[in-house]
């Protein structure tokens, strides 16, 4: 098991509730997200022995599965102070032709949202695009999304192809694709620091987005009571599959076939020994038994199940 540290990004809307959340410091600039377990380039997670998490998986062949396959994760904090824009992920196959990426299928745990607080996801109706294009162009597109008040606890699965926006007062848990692939289509007449409206990208999206109404496919379970507190499923894509973890006890849990990633929402406790706190990200590899003890609630990420 080891523990990785994160790469803080101070995007425009960003606000800083994850210093109180998880003791983050970006030296007095906004935390917009704090990315917990990623090789993605443009954010890489360290060890915390040193060196990038990128590396160490890359000397520990078979840590991630048994094919050797690369980590298929990243795994973020996001704090909106602000609506994000509206935007879309494309999936696999446009992403890897125009984009050298992944595509990217997300799910967001609600970690804390003030009152009144919710997402967009998807439109309220099946919409044309031709409609959408106009609403766009007269800044009225926020009427087609549907729109969801969430409260701590709740979780939503985005796949690629959904239109989307976090909204103002959420802070998030995103378990997503490896990807830095977004389309924005709609930004609220926001400048950025250059002072300049931030680029759009409606003509990728529309290629990209679903226009049917929005049906919810995100699985999550009733909490099943055990020993060591309860567990709950969250959601599962052939990408990534997530459980809540209320630990109350002792856990001990080991994954012959995947990796497991734990972030930590809150409480304390220890893993195999060593202490750990609200906003610690542990990665175990596949095969490695671990156990936790405390009273904590812990987000358990893994491979996949296939389609």
């Amino acid at each position: 098991m080891i523990r990785l540290l994160p790469v803080l990004k101070d995007y425009i809307w960003g606000g800083k509730k994850l210093g109180a959340l998880f003791g983050r410091d970006n030296g007095g600039k906004k935390m917009s997200e704090s990315w917990e377990a990623s090789v993605h380039p443009d954010g890489l997670s360290l060890c915390e022995g040193g060196g990038t998490f990128a590396d160490w998986l890359q000397a520990h062949a078979g840590a991630v599965d048994g094919a050797g396959s690369r980590f298929p994760v990243l795994i973020k904090y996001i704090d909106a102070a602000q609506n994000l824009s509206v935007q879309v992920h494309p999936d696999d196959a446009f992403a890897r032709r125009e984009e050298n990426d992944n595509g990217k299928t997300e799910m967001w745990y609600v970690v804390q949202a003030d009152e009144g607080a919710g997402i967009y996801c998807g439109f309220r109706r099946d919409t044309q695009k031709e409609e959408f294009l106009r609403r766009v162009a007269d800044g009225t597109v926020e009427e087609l999304l549907n729109f969801i008040p969430v409260q701590a606890g709740d979780c939503y699965l985005i796949k690629a192809g959904t239109v989307h926006a976090i909204g103002a007062g959420c802070v998030i848990c995103e378990v997503q694709q490896s990807s830095n692939v977004t389309y924005r289509v709609y930004d609220y007449g926001r400048v950025g620091a250059d002072g300049k409206p931030r680029a759009l990208h409606v003509e990728k999206a529309v290629k990209v987005i679903n226009f049917s109404a929005f049906q919810d496919e995100t699985g999550v379970g009733a909490p099943q009571p055990a020993a060591y507190g309860s567990v709950r499923r969250l959601t599962s894509c052939k990408y990534f599959s997530c459980r809540e973890l209320s630990l109350n006890g002792t856990f001990e849990g080991k994954n012959e076939q995947s990796f497991t990633v734990l972030n930590v929402l809150s409480g304390t406790g220890t893993a195999d020994g060593k202490p750990f706190c609200a906003g610690d990200c542990l990665f175990v590899p596949r095969g490695e038994a671990y156990t936790l003890a405390g009273e904590a609630k812990i987000i358990v990420t893994e491979k996949g199940e296939e389609e």
